[in-house]
């Protein structure tokens, strides 16, 4: 796998190889991961799955089947079982010896189905459960879209919501949790494993619960040990469109029965909201997860919750406990890791720009002291437990798109295992190039930014300025590697990019995230202003008179509300993508609680809070050209709303353009399409900004596996 390239360009980032998480084996001697590319010469997508050598770092191909993914371990013996699409629809389970991968994979069971999220735990030495995810009928079977009986009309009837998400329609089929198990034979050193037949878990309640939860659920939605299967639905009582409550529901499953007995729920008292990523201990007897107290707030703080015993589901404990009901750790625990003796928790949440690893102890009474950061740099994605009190991290940075460390648990010493791309070294970046500021905001917040420059920068000159205004809009940009919106693209075309986390954003404690509540274009754009002045005033290298703004989704509503206020005439150009040019227009998305929450109720019972943030209150100052990009798939913030702005700029006259994919969604994800959406923003923002257009074409060097 090699990666170099002249320059970082947008074929650079959109071609280079992308690496999983790193998954260790049983003596953390070995990890799986999997890598793919793409090639803008052939068209086509390239994938393997490998096998790292923890001490060197060294890898070997296991397979380099562009439909083999989800590779995980079986049992300590360095066996390996991965996923395989197939014809008609189908699935197939594989079986391969990670200490002789000349031997071909041998084949477990086919699905009659599209499965994922394959989970696997021992029940004993020669008894394997496992779990995959897939679709179910009406009745509960396994769907297969291939093979199904087409329906005779295209139309669609619905009595409830939702009638569609994000980027498709709802149908009858509704995700599922399937379970079954495997029994091992080891022989004269060769190894034959066989299936039982696949179960539907929710069997009898797929009219009701569904997990994992659509659009976005995938394996941190359910979890399973010998004891039985963990996992979050919506509540089936409550309108999905208009609340956010999901619950956590146990399983208690013998994994040989042909029937999985009644979930039972989990009641968590005041907190009501979303719960989430429930993970049991290493012996199956406690479990940890995450759940928001409100109903209706899709951003509200997660709090970090423990069963300490799985057979009392109503002995739920909570850590950092206050008595207002607030939590005293101001932070959003998202990612939970057991320790391997079960006695503390290594937890992954945003801090100041920084997706930080931190670790307490496992129980509520003993977590006395607000946890540590044992990791504050990057964004941690994925942590595995080692032997020898080690841990195997996965994480990212603005200039590397994945790392591999090794951590020592007891000093918390991080030592670099491998980079995919030598840190950055082998893109043409650096972590010189990347810089912070914080600057006074509105009410007296104190504000963070980050700072991009180009590899080739020389303080001595001036740069056009860069803008971006993230989504969300409770988001942030933090320290972290991403293939949409990519800083470093910017600050290679010329620009030094700055990239704001102004009120909404999360990472920065509640308060500051929560103050976007009904001040949609109030605190967050006095935020920018003062940002951009900070800029004018504090940073000598930036040429404000060449500055372009873009923003995605929020941050094109950002970009919509700043082309009507004072703000839009200190830019050259601007750039929406996916963004809300009306308020008034929320009622054509699908996921309702959102507006209710943001603008404080309902659009009849408090219409004057929708229209107080109206971009569209504004057209008459709009002035400055202006790119409109918005895709038919985007069901979230319909094509309307890209449309309507782009005929009002058209209309006064202001140069203008609008690019749309009808393929894609509230992103552009295929490689093609983000290529010309690559070029159509430089381009745009170069032509104003003064940058020559030929670094567009910069050249591209071994970048692919």
């Amino acid at each position: 796998m090699t990666i170099g390239a002249k320059k970082f360009t947008p074929e650079v980032l959109l071609s280079a190889p992308r690496r999983s998480s790193a998954i260790p084996n049983h003596e953390g001697t070995l990890a799986l991961f999997t890598v793919s590319t793409y090639s803008f010469n052939s068209h086509s997508k390239s994938s393997e799955i490998r096998l790292l050598d923890v001490k060197t770092g060294q890898t070997k191909l296991v397979t380099s089947d562009v439909q083999a993914s989800e590779p995980t371990w079986l049992g300590d013996k360095n066996l390996i079982l991965y996923l395989k699409g197939g014809e008609k629809g189908t699935t197939s389970l594989l079986l391969t010896d990670g200490d002789n991968l000349e031997l071909k994979p041998e084949t477990v069971t086919i699905f009659n189905g599209s499965v994922a999220n394959l989970k696997i735990t021992r029940i004993d030495s020669d008894t394997f459960a496992f779990v995959v995810t897939a679709l179910a009928t009406p009745s509960g079977s396994l769907y297969n879209p291939e093979t199904a009986e087409k329906p005779k009309s295209t139309g669609k009837v619905y009595s409830k919501l939702f009638v569609r998400q994000w980027d498709s329609y709802v149908t009858e089929n509704r995700s599922s949790i399937w379970y079954s198990t495997l029994k091992l034979k080891i022989t004269l050193g060769s190894s034959a494993l066989s299936a039982g037949p696949l179960r539907n878990a929710l069997a009898g309640y797929s009219a009701s619960l569904e997990s994992p939860v659509p659009p976005f659920g995938g394996a941190g939605d359910f979890d399973i040990s010998k004891n039985g299967i963990l996992f979050v639905a919506k509540d089936p009582k409550i309108n999905a469109a208009n609340y956010t409550k999901t619950d956590l529901y146990f399983i208690p499953l013998d994994f040989t029965s042909s029937q999985a007995p009644s979930p039972q729920i989990v009641k968590t008292e005041n907190l009501k909201g979303y719960s989430a990523t429930p993970v049991f201990s290493p012996n199956g007897k406690a479990v940890a997860f995450t759940r928001m107290q409100s109903i209706q707030y899709e951003s509200d703080k997660p709090r970090l919750l423990l069963i300490p015993d799985i057979t009392d589901l109503t002995n739920v404990q909570e850590f950092y406990e206050t008595s207002d009901g607030e939590g005293g750790w101001d932070l959003r625990p998202e990612g939970i890791t057991w320790s391997q003796d079960g006695e503390e928790l290594y937890v992954t949440a945003e801090e100041n720009g920084r997706g930080k690893l931190f670790k307490l102890p496992a129980s509520p009474r003993h977590a006395k002291d607000l946890p540590k950061a044992i990791v504050s740099d990057g964004t941690v994605t994925e942590v595995k437990v080692l032997p020898n009190n080690q841990l195997l991290i996965s994480s990212n940075s603005l200039v590397d798109n994945s790392t591999y460390s090794i951590l020592d648990a007891k000093t918390d010493v991080t030592s670099l295992l491998s980079s995919n791309s030598k840190r950055g070294k082998a893109f043409g970046l650096s972590q010189d190039q990347v810089d912070e500021f914080w600057f006074a905001g509105a009410e007296d917040f104190s504000v963070h930014a980050w700072v991009l420059k180009p590899s080739n920068f020389d303080k001595s000159k001036k740069y056009p300025l860069a803008f971006l205004i993230h989504g969300g809009p409770q988001g942030a940009w933090n320290e972290g590697w991403s293939t949409r919106w990519n800083p470093a693209i910017f600050a290679e075309q010329g620009y030094v990019v700055v990239t704001p986390n102004p009120t909404g954003s999360t990472g920065y404690g509640m308060a500051f995230q929560n103050g976007i509540k009904n001040q949609w274009g109030g605190r967050p754009y006095i935020d920018l202003v003062k940002c951009f002045e900070y800029i004018e005033t504090n940073v000598p290298y930036v040429d404000t008179s060449r500055a372009v703004a873009l923003g995605a989704s929020y941050g094109g509503y950002m970009v919509n509300w700043i082309q009507g206020h004072p703000l839009g005439r200190k830019f050259k150009a601007l750039v929406t993508h996916d963004g809300v040019f009306s308020t008034l227009n929320q009622y054509s998305s699908e996921e309702l609680f959102f507006p209710h929450h943001d603008f404080d109720g309902t659009l009849w019972d408090n219409r004057e809070n929708y229209e107080k943030w109206d971009p569209a209150r504004y057209l008459k100052h709009w002035a400055t050209p202006h790119l409109i990009i918005h895709n038919e798939l985007d069901y979230r913030l319909p094509i309307s709303e890209g449309l309507a702005p782009f005929n009002v700029l058209q209309t006064k006259g202001i140069d203008s353009k609008f690019l749309t994919f009808p393929d894609e969604n509230h992103w552009v994800l295929k490689p093609e399409n983000s290529l010309q959406w690559h070029k159509e923003v430089l381009g745009w923002i170069n032509k104003y900004s003064g940058i020559e257009d030929e670094k567009l074409n910069a050249g591209v060097a071994n970048v692919g596996l």
